[in-house]
Formats: structure tokens, C-alpha cells, sequence
């Protein structure tokens, strides 16, 4: 469904099936049902099973697929198992490139899992674009890109690799979780298909776990619905309703978190205490212009690390209002260690190799008071000094 509406903001709030037609109720309900009366043999009214098809969950894959500009979405259980149906496309000696830092799970799931069915995989770089064409061979069928990458905020030009990967038969599948549809729009740039971790910013609110997809092209829509069916992976209509409520706000979030994190940023990379920061909207991050090309703003995800001198486990002991936890994308600010928590799953030479080291913070900037949060940072760095 593409969008109707010129503004996203209002997409948000009226994209989708925005109303129950039925009664008007200016919210879509939650139809909490496994089944559904059939009035005769082969005569269903649009639903038969929830696991095939939900009013709720409906309206809410409509509602991803026009902000994203799609032609179908698709609601699963968390991220994960979007990531999981969307990899189910492919078949034994298909080969998937990752870029250099992604999320731990998509790493571990064809590590452990899709390995089992002989479908390989390769890290490169994409945002080295001669590094990626390189990795390319025919065996390749997939690149999976994150933009800013998680956690070391890397930016891949999202359009060029959709080049390069079409020109060779590839598809471009782009994580979209850190960026949102209100900052990036990854299926205008080239991508075949994008997923999300809807447990972060577009629920917003630390409060359910799901994942979507959308895609551009009938068959491919053809395809992973029929993957969700048979796999079975939904969301349930009470989460899929929370998740819409949540998306209604997106955009007056994403906004407060992105000025929050831009003062954090500029803060964090004059404090002497800071060895390294990465975030796409400093002017001298190497990310900063096709971040600024590709994306109305940088996001809201921050990670750096602290010099010599500093004990990061007495950082996170001395935090106060900032949480020390897996996730992000919550109203509330959360930090996490990499290392060990989000991409423990990661082997530590391949984390060392691109750059993912022990001492890496990842901080997802929430929506308090931008004072507030940096009066906890700058108090627990002074804190942990040794």
C-alpha cells in the first residue's frame, strides 16, 4: 500500500486501516480469536484462522507497509523470527553477505541455524563499496545491510549497494530498526525488502516484542506470506494493537530522541574522558554525508568508548537514571555493553576484527531531558575514573 499521504506524520496516524469500518471505532480492535465462523462450506467472511489471517494484525501490516512504501507487510512474533522468514526465501548453496556489524541475532541465526541448511554466509563491509562488489560471487543471493549499523554506527549507501547487488541478481534486504520509516525510507533507495525489530522505536515504549516485514514486489509479497502462514511465526492481536498505538507517536518521539541524542553527541565528543564516539551526525563522522543523502536525520543511537584510566564496569555500576539493558528505542534511556550482551553471540576474533571491542558502550538515547541525561553520563564517567 503506498502512501497517501504527503506528510509521514499523518501517515502515522491515519495510514493503513486507521478505523474499524464495521462500527467506526476511530481504533482498530482488538480481535482476540483463534477462528472465525464460516457460514457454509467454503464461505468464509475474509478470515478463518488467526494464524493466517487477523483484523488486527492486519491493519497494522498495512499500516508498516505504507510508511515504508511497500505493497505488503507482515507482522511476526519479534524481530528475530521476521529475520528468520525473510532468510526462508532462500535455499542450500545460496550464500548471504552481512554487513561488518549487525545486530548479534541475524548473526547467530545464520551462523547456527541456516548453516544447517547449507545456506552460507560472508561479512564484508558495505560501506566499502568496492570491499562489497569484491565478496560478490554466484553463490550470492542476498545482502543483508544495517544503516547505521549496529553498534558501531557505520552507514552503508544504501542506494548504491541496491546497484551493484540488482546488476548481479542480488537482493537487498535493509534492517531498518534504528532508523524507522520517519528517518528512512530504504525500499525508495533500491532495497527488495525491509524488516524491522518493532520492539524498539515503533512500539517505543519498552512494553512488546514484535517484528515486521515489507517488500515492493508481488512475488516476493507472495512468498513470505505464504512462509508466515506455514511457519506460523505472527504477532498476536493484542501486541499488534499495542504496536499501532505506538506508531501513532513516532514521530513526535523520533524527534525528541534525535535532538537528545545530537546535543549528547556534541557533548560526548568534546568530554576528554571519550577515546572514540560514533554517530552519523557529527560533521566528521566518516558516515555523516550518505547518512545526510539517504536519511532526514541521524537517529538516536550513540556508541563510544572511554580512554585509558576509566572502569567501564563501575560506568554502568554508577549510572542513576540512565538502565543498563538489552534493547533500545524506548522512551527511557538504556545503555548496553556489546560485547558481552547484544553481540556476545558474535565470535570475539570476528568482533575485534571489526572493531567491536570490550570496551564499546552503545547508548539509545530516550526522551527525558537532555540535561538530565547528560548529568547521569558525565557523573558516572567521573565516577568510574581509576
Amino acid at each position: 500500500m503506498m502512501n497517501r499521504y504527503k506528510n509521514i506524520n499523518t501517515a502515522l496516524i491515519h495510514g493503513g486501516i486507521s478505523i474499524d469500518e464495521r462500527t467506526g471505532a476511530v481504533n482498530v480492535p482488538i480481535y482476540q480469536t483463534s477462528t472465525y465462523k464460516q457460514d457454509g462450506l467454503g464461505k468464509m467472511r475474509g478470515y478463518e484462522y488467526s494464524r493466517t489471517g487477523n483484523p488486527t494484525r492486519e491493519a497494522l501490516e498495512a499500516l508498516i507497509a505504507e510508511l515504508e512504501g511497500g505493497i505488503a507487510g507482515f507482522a511476526f512474533g519479534s524481530g528475530m523470527a521476521a529475520t528468520t522468514a525473510v532468510l526462508s526465501l532462500f535455499k542450500s548453496g545460496d550464500r548471504v553477505l552481512i554487513s561488518s556489524n549487525v545486530y548479534g541475532g541475524t548473526f547467530r541465526v545464520l551462523n547456527n541455524i541456516f548453516d544447517n541448511f547449507n545456506i552460507s554466509y560472508g561479512i564484508v563491509d558495505t560501506s566499502d563499496l568496492t570491499a562489497f562488489e569484491s565478496a560478490i560471487n554466484k553463490d550470492v543471493k542476498a545482502v543483508i545491510i544495517e544503516s547505521p549499523a549496529n553498534p558501531l554506527m557505520t552507514v552503508t549507501d544504501i542506494a548504491a549497494v541496491a546497484d551493484i547487488s540488482h546488476n548481479h541478481g542480488i537482493c537487498v534486504i535493509v534492517d531498518n530498526t534504528f532508523m524507522t520509516p520517519y528517518l528512512q525510507r530504504p525500499l525508495a533507495l533500491g532495497a527488495d525488502i525491509v524488516v524491522h525489530s518493532a520492539t524498539k522505536y515503533l512500539g517505543g515504549h519498552s512494553d512488546l516484542v514484535a517484528g515486521l516485514a515489507v517488500v515492493k514486489d508481488k512475488g516476493l509479497a507472495e512468498r513470505i506470506a505464504y512462509i508466515q502462514n506455514a511457519t506460523g511465526g505472527v504477532l498476536g492481536p493484542f501486541d499488534s494493537f499495542l504496536l499501532i498505538k505506538g506508531i501513532k507517536t513516532l514521530g513526535v518521539r523520533m524527534d525528541r530522541h534525535v535532538e537528545n541524542a545530537t546535543k549528547i553527541a556534541e557533548s560526548l565528543k568534546t568530554n576528554a574522558a571519550v577515546k572514540s564516539i560514533h554517530y552519523p551526525g557529527l560533521k566528521d563522522d566518516p558516515g555523516y554525508e550518505v547518512n545526510k543523502k539517504q536519511a532526514d536525520a541521524a537517529g538516536a543511537m550513540i556508541s563510544f568508548e572511554l580512554k585509558e584510566g576509566y572502569d567501564i564496569r563501575r560506568f554502568f555500576e554508577s549510572l542513576e537514571l540512565i538502565m543498563l539493558a538489552e534493547s533500545l528505542g524506548g522512551v527511557e534511556s538504556l545503555v548496553c555493553h556489546p560485547s558481552s550482551m547484544t553481540h556476545a553471540s558474535i565470535p570475539e576474533d570476528i568482533r575485534k576484527k571489526v572493531g567491536i571491542t570490550d570496551g564499546l558502550i552503545r547508548l539509545s538515547v530516550g526522551i527525558e531531558d537532555a540535561d538530565d541525561i547528560l548529568t547521569d553520563l558525565n557523573r558516572a564517567i567521573e565516577r568510574s575514573r581509576t
